[in-house]
């Protein structure tokens, strides 16, 4: 007796992996989002016997140029193709330079148990040894398994599965971008899928927000030595909901500039303290710390960010906001 191949559907965005340049050679003088994902398509090894694949092209950008109403466009495209009973994953074609961030944007609303995953490529469609056909090929792979239901948006690039909560891209232009920390939940090798934990998580809790939750604005501010506050007082007046200090090592704050973080507090401004190191938690200074700012936990600021735009957007109470960080906090696999 044979199975039915699982349907997929494939949604493409753009992106390096759609890229090409007028010379096989060319890894950096690429134009990205070139080719819609039928063309891609045919650049690519066959797919045939991993999955029924439903292609189609919802966006042709590059990834340094999509914004919250993009992440919104396509959360909607994602959320009505796993809500269709025919499909049963999804896998997103994506830029790297933000991949990160629309991954934990759809991880946090997208409603499903269904395989989301993302992928993309370093190296253009033109290139002699593009990452981009063996990165779809993962996804497709990865998509297709039923141990990855109920894990959450999943992003593979490089043989490496990462969870949303843990995407990052950490290189310029590795191969290995997104692979230098010690995140990955499972790995593709030799055709074969391996979980580090090999039985599927149960379902997660139902996340409040959805697709179409409002995105309040915040911004993220840089610390660094000698750091000037001007962009702070900019931000405030242009009336921003909410900021995101990346401070050094625990999110520290120069005395100066925690003066004018709890002047844009007063003014009604969400404010939360991240580490621009991406590594570590960032918990409160001290027991008797009265800085009315919210931490972040483990988020870095980019995932900070996106987290605190859906809070704010969707009205949640300034007391319940810090809950809302601590909600999602887990240990990493290294201190």
């Amino acid at each position: 007796m044979t199975h039915p191949l699982p349907r997929i559907a494939l949604l493409a965005t753009g992106g390096t992996i759609a890229g090409l340049a007028d010379d096989a050679a060319d890894l950096i003088g690429y134009r990205a989002a070139q080719l819609g994902i039928a063309a891609l398509l045919a650049r690519m090894p066959a797919l045939d016997g991993l999955a029924t694949l439903v292609a189609e092209d919802i966006a042709a950008i590059d990834s340094k140029d999509a914004t919250p109403a993009f992440w919104q466009a396509v959360g909607q495209r994602v959320q009505a193709a796993v809500d269709d009973p025919a499909i049963d994953a999804v896998v997103l074609t994506h830029g790297t330079d933000t991949l990160e961030e629309t991954a934990w944007y759809l991880d946090l609303t997208v409603q499903t148990r269904k395989p989301v995953v993302l992928t993309g490529a370093m190296r253009p469609a033109s290139a002699t040894l593009s990452d981009g056909p063996q990165n779809l090929t993962d996804a497709v792979r990865v998509a297709a398994d039923p141990r990855a239901a109920g894990r959450g948006v999943l992003a593979v690039m490089n043989a490496r599965i990462l969870a949303a909560r843990r995407v990052a891209k950490q290189h310029t232009s590795s191969l290995d971008a997104f692979g230098l920390r010690d995140d990955a939940i499972g790995a593709v090798y030799d055709g074969a899928i391996r979980w580090r934990d090999p039985l599927p998580r149960m379902a997660a809790p139902v996340s409040p927000f959805s697709v179409r939750t409002p995105l309040a604005a915040v911004d993220i501010v840089v610390g660094y030595a000698g750091c000037s506050t001007a962009p702070i007082d900019a931000l405030v007046a242009e009336g921003v909901a909410g900021l995101v200090w990346a401070g050094t090592g625990n999110g520290a704050v120069p005395t100066t500039v925690a003066a004018r973080l709890r002047a844009a507090t007063d003014a009604g401004v969400v404010v939360v303290r991240a580490s621009r190191g991406g590594r570590g938690t960032v918990t409160r200074c001290a027991p008797d710390d009265d800085q009315p700012f919210l931490h972040s936990g483990d988020l870095d600021p980019g995932k900070s960010r996106v987290l605190l735009m859906l809070a704010l957007g969707a009205g949640e109470a300034a007391a319940a906001l810090q809950g809302r960080f601590d909600a999602v906090a887990t240990p990493r696999v290294t201190p």
